[in-house]
């Protein structure tokens, strides 16, 4: 798939090229960046160049992780996101903000363009959010988005070889007022 860039009021969103290396390697100092996410840590430049030169980009090449910066219209990186697909029409959304871009509301103006796009045009029917157990920026971001919080699934991340508990939400296209390209069949509740 070709990358796509979206925009919002505020934000583009785009793929990251050898350009933004600079930018990623500085944002990715940043000690809660490296403690709640799966990037390496330390985080070198190598590993920002690494991640804008081939990374991002085969992830679109071959559909597998739509990875996009995000971008104030100055230029300035506010944050990363990805879709990583997980199986037939559901991808896990996973983001950091860059410390001085925090509190703005940015990542999740962000994550709702990116979820639209996915279940308008990528066919995703559920778009899933997992943050270590902790990790209480990461969950109010998915809150204000409109994720539903499911629970709490046991030794599920792997952070840096220590496997860690997380948090899991789901994100439908029906929340957002959106059709599915897949019927959707709850299960029955129970009453007591």
């Amino acid at each position: 798939m070709e990358p796509v860039t979206l925009t919002t009021e505020r934000l583009l969103l785009r793929t990251v090229d050898p350009q933004d290396a600079d930018a990623v390697f500085a944002a990715a100092q940043d000690p809660d960046i490296q403690r709640w996410t799966t990037i390496p840590s330390p985080y070198l430049r190598e590993h920002a160049e690494g991640f804008v030169g081939q990374i991002a980009p085969d992830g679109w090449a071959d559909a597998s992780m739509f990875t996009f910066g995000v971008f104030l219209p100055s230029g300035d990186l506010v944050s990363m996101l990805g879709l990583t697909m997980r199986s037939l029409g559901v991808a896990e959304v996973g983001f950091w903000t860059a410390k001085e871009h925090r509190g703005n509301g940015y990542v999740t103006e962000a994550t709702l363009a990116a979820a639209r796009w996915a279940f308008t045009q990528v066919s995703i029917d559920r778009l899933e959010w997992r943050a270590e157990v902790g990790n209480t920026g990461s969950r109010a971001v998915a809150e204000r988005v409109g994720f539903t919080v499911e629970g709490t699934l046991r030794s599920a991340i792997n952070n840096k070889g220590i496997r860690r508990d997380c948090w899991v939400g789901s994100l439908l296209p029906s929340d957002l007022g959106l059709p599915s390209s897949a019927p959707y069949l709850p299960a029955p509740s129970r009453r007591a």
